[in-house]
């Protein structure tokens, strides 16, 4: 890149329309804003020191402050606007928009010295996570915060905790306690194929051949195309298409969506936490292959052991020559399912409310920082190198019932052995629980099932055989997305599923377009009723899912609309 060392210097994409608010000083009162203290002013350039001042790293700057002091406060959040030459109401929007930054009037506010956060979402609900919420919230002293928190992508051991970032598996009240009280809130760094291992086994063989000029760029996007490999994020579109369309783009950056959040997905951080290397050596040959230097990767904030790898295993990589050319930088998420859209994902990267963005242009024309832009999910990238080392013939083989490829099927629920199965794509669910997850567990029926995460819809378990595949659910108002499969026994009220999915869908919605805002609000309020209005439901439906601008309010509807279509003698009617 011969304009800039990095994005969003030297350029009008970043910041185009921030107005700075009067020239930097001590006690300066921008327009309508609170007074910049000069103690703060000092703290704020202290945690700083000489990073560079850009719009595009404000949430990496609101987590070091938030990781420093515990909180952060209205003085902080002033001083850092400053301190960036952004007004506080952008700085302010952007740390009141994202769940995991806590907001207060100052740092001497009264603050729990701990907080618990518990999952909620469907899997931990299934096993017993409201019951240990209340219990923990009616057993602690006001010493220690107890709060909800949505899917923290860790369903195989549900229920799940988290205190600072360490995460309690199949939580208990004891476990949570002895946490606690052990003061550790370091994440656990799980074992993984490190990056001698990895190239023991044949790792980056693929790289090099790439970078040394063995392997050419044209052939390999059309062995690519070849493949029938489809981004597996959930939207399915051809990955050797999105190859095409950016390769021999002026500029182009690549960005990783590593911010997985639908609740029965743990896939990516499966990934991740086990065989990093396979999915970086994919990302750099992606990059290479369409002219790339600069490589985002967006990490969930919840994924806290992952984000340690990457760094570690980054700093390796650099070390063996193996990232010569390009520049690899980790941007840390903040709580919200809506930047798992790829468009909030780059609004987000650019320091910004992730907010989704109107299409077209698509990311492949304008992008990050408004230049073309190739986004995978960490999955995609992972089947990369086996692809291009075994042939895409190879792998287009190995699908079941006339589908291609294989997946990693997130599974979770009342099964036996839940986690994550390395299964062809057209795989059907009873097989998934049959041949991969050890059956249902003693005492269960299998009654239902989730495809798709919460919002692939619900199906019974008549339908169960199925075949798992892009578009092969579209007759049912389902679809397969990211591979999260939740089973659900017949211990499990559909009612119950369907509202806490529909409570998760309102939380998280970003709130910009009023299809979903009010949408959500209401289809809880109404499914909260002891009768539930069916009409009234079904058009609520329609609006959000005809209007809404991206596919969290246009998905929300699935669960409910499949409950009414198959489980209507369970429902409130």
């Amino acid at each position: 890149m011969n304009k800039m060392t990095e994005p969003g210097i030297g350029t009008d994409n970043v910041g185009k329309n921030r107005r700075l608010m009067g020239k930097r000083g001590k006690g300066r009162i921008g327009p309508k804003g609170r007074q910049v203290k000069t103690l703060a002013l000092e703290d704020v350039r202290m945690l700083l020191l000489d990073r560079m001042r850009r719009p595009d790293l404000l949430l990496e700057y609101l987590h070091l402050l938030q990781d420093h002091y515990g909180c952060l406060s209205l003085d902080h959040l002033a001083a850092l606007a400053e301190e960036l030459r952004l007004s506080q109401a952008e700085v302010y929007e952007v740390a009141t928009f994202y769940a995991h930054f806590d907001v207060v009037e100052n740092v001497g506010t009264i603050h729990p010295a701990c907080t618990v956060r518990v999952c909620d979402s469907v899997t931990c609900a299934m096993f017993g996570g409201e019951d240990l919420r209340k219990s923990l919230a009616s057993k602690n002293s006001e010493k220690v915060r107890v709060v909800r928190a949505p899917c923290m992508g860790r369903c195989e051991s549900a229920p799940v905790a988290q205190i600072g970032q360490r995460h309690v598996d199949n939580a208990t009240v004891l476990s949570i306690e002895q946490v606690i009280t052990g003061g550790v809130s370091a994440p656990r760094i799980p074992v993984y194929l490190a990056f001698s291992d990895y190239q023991r086994e044949g790792g980056y063989g693929l790289l090099r051949e790439c970078l040394s000029g063995v392997r050419l760029a044209e052939t390999v996007i059309t062995e690519m195309e070849e493949s029938s490999l489809k981004g597996l994020g959930g939207a399915g579109f051809s990955a050797g298409r999105k190859w095409r369309l950016v390769h021999n783009s002026v500029e182009p950056l690549v960005a990783v969506n590593a911010d997985e959040g639908e609740p029965g997905t743990f896939k990516d951080r499966y990934v991740l936490e086990t065989n990093p290397h396979q999915f970086l050596e994919g990302m750099l040959v992606a990059a290479w292959a369409v002219g790339a230097t600069t490589i985002f990767i967006y990490v969930r904030d919840e994924y806290p052991a992952a984000r340690k790898i990457l760094e570690k295993e980054l700093e390796v990589l650099g070390g063996s020559g193996l990232l010569e050319g390009f520049k690899v930088h980790i941007r840390r998420g903040a709580g919200a399912y809506i930047c798992g859209e790829e468009s909030a994902m780059l609004e987000s990267l650019e320091g910004k409310r992730g907010e989704p963005r109107h299409k077209p242009p698509f990311p492949a024309e304008a992008g990050l920082f408004g230049r073309p832009t190739l986004i995978h999910n960490v999955e995609t990238l992972y089947w990369v190198p086996e692809i291009l080392t075994k042939g895409a013939d190879w792998f287009a083989r190995q699908g079941r019932r006339g589908s291609q490829g294989l997946r990693l099927f997130s599974v979770s629920g009342r099964i036996n052995v839940p986690g994550v199965k390395v299964a062809s794509a057209g795989i059907t669910a009873l097989e998934l629980v049959e041949e991969y997850s050890g059956g249902m567990q003693n005492g269960h029926q299998f009654k239902a099932y989730l495809p798709g995460g919460a919002s692939g819809g619900i199906l019974p378990a008549n339908l169960a055989s199925i075949p798992l595949d892009f578009g092969t659910l579209d007759e049912y108002g389902c679809f397969v997305g990211s591979g999260a499969v939740v089973i659900l026994s017949d211990q499990d009220p559909i009612a119950e599923v369907v509202l806490n999915l529909m409570r998760f869908f309102e939380d998280e919605s970003c709130g910009q377009c009023t299809p979903c805002r009010v949408g959500c609000e209401k289809a809880v309020k109404l499914l909260e009723q002891p009768v539930w209005d069916e009409e009234l439901l079904r058009q609520l439906s329609v609006v959000m899912t005809d209007a809404s601008i991206c596919g969290l309010g246009q998905a929300a509807p699935n669960p409910l609309l499949g409950a009414l279509q198959f489980f209507r003698e369970e429902l409130p009617l």
